[in-house]
């Protein structure tokens, strides 16, 4: 029978998988790249697809240590987070508008749902701790906008750990670029805007939007930069408080707040390393 490729296999013998026209889904199907997110003037930023569909590992871990409460992980790609607090009996949801995305981290065991971070989501105003790692900040690509919405889906106090572009004062948003995902067939997905930022640009968009710098830390090579709520920096009443529900969450596998069955649709996530090429 005839495949994707023009060849010709015979009957009941399988030929080479034939790619589709998203090649997000077709990288985290097989769990490796290369895959790349490209620019319309022709740059490329490699992903990490191999290291977010492995388990969790130590640097990831530090953030996780990290986490207050019920967790939010927005874009959360195929899992390995939601996986690995859900295995920790850490009260978890990831969003992602991938459907591969989504089923992927079901079958790890976590819960997340098909949504985008500014459609309705469960729980709203009422999460301990949200996520925005792997260069989700870009999301959307106004990131102004992305850090006022997640205030909303937080508790005052609540809060977020974002991963940023290491050891660089970058601000590029979407309104300059629109971007896909491709891959080296140069197969590549739908237009979608993004945003890549260095950590003083994060906290120049995160103090106009009402957010306090908790703490700034580097791992293996990654950048990170938590952030508070305004709203929740009053003093010790505010810790203990935190305190208390990071202690619940530990000691019980409750679920998210309004925690609904797994379903989804298609993720976008670049990684904080620089270009590879300007092709």
């Amino acid at each position: 029978m005839s495949t994707a490729h023009g060849t010709t296999t015979p009957p009941g013998v399988p030929g080479p998988r034939p790619w589709s026209a998203d090649p997000y889904s077709d990288a985290l199907v097989t769990g490796r790249g290369p895959l790349f997110l490209r620019r319309t003037d022709g740059w490329l930023l490699p992903l990490e697809v191999e290291r977010w569909c492995a388990r969790a590992d130590a640097v990831d871990l530090t953030v996780l240590g990290r986490c207050e409460g019920t967790v939010l992980d927005v874009g959360c790609g195929p899992g390995r987070l939601v996986a690995e607090l859900a295995a920790r009996g850490r009260p978890a949801l990831g969003i992602d508008v991938s459907e591969a995305a989504v089923a992927h981290t079901a079958r790890l065991g976590g819960q997340a749902l098909r949504r985008s971070v500014f459609e309705p989501l469960p729980g709203e105003g009422r999460w301990d701790t949200a996520l925005l790692l792997d260069g989700n900040v870009g999301i959307g690509g106004d990131p102004a906008a992305l850090l006022r919405r997640m205030a909303q889906l937080l508790i005052p106090g609540g809060l977020l750990i974002v991963e940023t572009l290491a050891d660089v004062d970058v601000d590029e948003r979407v309104s300059v670029h629109i971007v896909r995902v491709a891959d080296p067939r140069s197969t590549a997905g739908p237009a979608f805007p993004w945003a890549r930022l260095g950590t003083p640009a994060l906290l120049r968009h995160a103090a106009r939007a009402g957010w306090h710098q908790e703490g700034q830390w580097s791992a293996g090579g990654r950048s990170f930069v938590a952030l508070r709520n305004r709203d929740g920096r009053d003093g010790p009443d505010d810790r203990d408080d935190r305190e208390d529900r990071n202690s619940r969450s530990t000691s019980s596998a409750a679920e998210p707040p309004n925690s609904t069955a797994v379903i989804s649709q298609r993720a976008r996530k670049p990684s904080p390393e620089s270009p590879v090429a300007n092709r």
